[in-house]
């Protein structure tokens, strides 16, 4: 093992690039309510090559709002495109000025901001893409799904796919 291979090791363990191996599992809850409450599995495929797949869910407060922010970046080719997407696109959508009042516009634009900039930086981030799926559960009220590509949501009642 080289000295290159064990700091992505350290990295993997500690969740700084998180790339799953045979398979990725987690879970969560609300804070806001009991009933609310998040898992995922990713596995990997037999294409013989690195899993490319990246999951990010979370809970986080934004002032006196619980946001529930879910997403899946399946990556193609390689890992820089998946990775960037986890560490910048929910920043960019929740830094849209208009994210609490016009939530959908707001997310179309952050997505199209983040796409932009991921062809700017096209030499330094190498080649491959991804696609995208996001969910934002907003005060245990309202989700709002977003995606690109060919990734797909399911939500579940009472654990049974709906």
């Amino acid at each position: 093992m080289t000295g290159k291979d064990i700091i992505q090791k350290v990295k993997e363990k500690v969740c700084i690039t998180q790339a799953a191996s045979d398979s990725d599992t987690g879970k969560g809850k609300s804070k806001m309510s009991k009933q609310i409450k998040h898992g995922y599995h990713l596995v990997e495929g037999k294409s013989g090559h690195a899993m490319e797949d990246y999951v990010f869910a979370e809970f986080r407060q934004a002032d006196e709002n619980e946001l529930g922010l879910f997403a899946i970046f399946d990556g193609h080719l390689s890992r820089e495109i998946p990775n960037f997407l986890k560490s910048h696109l929910f920043n960019n959508i929740l830094k849209e000025p208009d994210f609490w009042t016009a939530t959908d516009a707001a997310i179309r634009r952050a997505y199209r901001i983040t796409d932009s900039t991921i062809l700017e930086k096209a030499k330094d981030l190498g080649k491959g893409g991804s696609t995208a799926v996001t969910a934002i559960l907003i005060n245990c009220r309202k989700l709002v799904v977003a995606k690109v590509g060919d990734s797909r949501a399911v939500i579940c009642k009472n654990g049974v796919a709906k």
